[in-house]
């Protein structure tokens, strides 16, 4: 793979003027953070799959001047801000700072840092729909047409494209699909790319603005008019217990969770990477927060990735 070196030691300057990487940013390879760059043709989705690994935790900047990138990477080596994987979005609008990128590379190369590039592209004919869709013109068409920016890009890039490592044509892809492909080239085994989130709230307050999927525990006795339980919440043990302990709660909770299973399946599928499942009563205090901590248990305990929250707990 690109980047990963023989074990020979770097020089200390590289020939094009670039400053090779200190000595003392140098660490073994298992300790240097994966460096991803990301680049390729306007309007092939670069920003879109920069946004995708963001939310697969890569630390991500966007435009980069190349000439900048080896200082970024001897921060990472230090440790700063504990960034382990670092991905950078390097394309033609660094206009005159892009003209050194094949230099970067190899001072990258020579400084022994592992690194891929990720190169999107497209088909001419899908370019220029692109771009006139947006009304906005090609980085590199001046006072010509679209397409003379487009062959211009081409040729600034021919040699990047022949170094990557991942090029993916987005022409017939959607932006699931392009998600899809990203996912599955650049998240890490044992990634959780569904974050599930379990949210109590109360009716009176209003629904939650991101609520995927709402239910409603106004079906169940409200332990609120229970004088011993009115000033507790659905944390404490009496007031689970209670709420559990009526009829149909534990039916509910059993078939919500067997029902959820597609539904988050389904979301996984189409590349969602936040879902909220909003369980509300009328104060968001008793009911919906005990249900909710044993819903989200339950899906814990299927393996899936999951945050409880209550919105409305102390607004009483």
């Amino acid at each position: 793979m690109l980047g990963e070196m023989s074990g020979e030691p770097p020089p200390e300057t590289v020939p094009t003027g670039i400053p090779a990487l200190e000595a003392s940013a140098r660490s073994p390879v298992d300790e240097i953070p994966e460096v991803l760059i990301i680049t390729g043709m306007s309007g092939a989705g670069r920003s879109r799959a920069a946004a995708i690994l963001e939310d697969l935790a890569w630390y991500v900047v966007d435009n980069l001047p190349p000439q900048m990138l080896t200082h970024l990477v001897g921060m990472m080596t230090h440790g700063t801000g504990g960034v382990r994987r670092l991905a950078v979005v390097v394309d033609v609008r660094g206009r005159q700072f892009f003209t050194d990128f094949v230099q970067v590379l190899d001072a990258l190369h020579a400084g022994g840092i592992r690194h891929r590039i990720l190169y999107l592209d497209a088909s001419d004919e899908v370019l220029v729909r692109r771009f006139e869709q947006v009304r906005r013109p090609h980085p590199l068409q001046g006072d010509g047409r679209i397409m003379d920016g487009i062959t211009a890009e081409r040729a600034l890039l021919s040699e990047m494209r022949e170094r990557a490592d991942v090029v993916l044509d987005t022409s017939e892809l959607n932006v699931h699909e392009l998600a899809h492909e990203v996912v599955a080239s650049f998240s890490p085994a044992g990634d959780a790319p569904l974050q599930v989130t379990v949210l109590s709230f109360g009716f009176k307050y209003g629904l939650p603005l991101d609520a995927d999927n709402v239910a409603d525990m106004r079906f169940l006795a409200n332990p609120y008019w229970i004088t011993e339980l009115r000033h507790l919440t659905g944390r404490d043990p009496a007031v689970r217990d209670y709420v559990l302990g009526l009829p149909r709660a534990r039916e509910f909770v059993d078939r919500y969770v067997d029902a959820l299973e597609p539904v988050l399946a389904g979301y996984a599928q189409e590349d969602k990477r936040y879902v909220t499942i909003a369980i509300g009563c009328t104060g968001g205090k008793h009911r919906s927060v005990a249900v909710g901590e044993e819903v989200g248990a339950a899906l814990r305990a299927r393996g899936h990735q999951v945050e409880v929250r209550h919105r409305d707990l102390g607004r009483e």
